[in-house]
């Protein structure tokens, strides 16, 4: 992993100009900013080697077929929860999986292509995982905000 550094505002403008057009050339995001494609590339090599950074595709669930979006809150019982979590991780329509506090000791996002999917899922394949105690399903009936650029980069406040 590399050394942190702190993140300036000439970073802040390349990461806004890739999560705006995540395929501009290095000299479209340097001419859009007005710095060189040569100060650009360096930026981005630095932030990624210090893993301030990753450029990432994302695909449209439905564009690929998935039209059921859904979360499951697990409850484990006799096993460890990451252990649990680590094995629904493998399943092909976990997307998300996470050791949670709360509730509930792990949380799933799954797509399916289809409600008929689910039965199969929920009871054929998660079923038979060792330690879930209860599941929860929560199918989304309308998605109002998708982000996958999650973590912002924000201006630190000095005191």
């Amino acid at each position: 992993m590399g050394e942190a550094f702190a993140i300036d505002d000439i970073d802040r403008s390349i990461v806004a100009e890739l999560r705006r057009n995540g395929r501009a050339t290095n000299q479209q995001i340097a001419d859009t900013l007005g710095l060189t494609a040569t100060t650009v590339s360096s930026r981005i090599h630095r932030m990624e080697a210090a893993n301030q950074l990753r450029v990432v595709a994302v695909s449209d669930f439905s564009a690929h077929g998935y039209n059921v979006l859904m979360e499951v809150a697990i409850e484990v019982d006799g096993r460890p929860a990451t252990d649990v979590c680590t094995e629904l991780a493998q399943f092909p329509e976990v997307f998300a999986a996470h050791v949670v506090t709360g509730r509930y000791d792990i949380d799933l996002l799954v797509v399916l292509r289809d409600f008929e999917e689910l039965a199969g899922l929920l009871m054929g394949k998660f079923s038979n995982v060792r330690g879930i105690r209860s599941m929860v399903p929560s199918i989304a009936v309308d998605v109002i905000k998708y982000q996958f650029d999650v973590a912002p980069i924000e201006a630190k406040v000095t005191a």
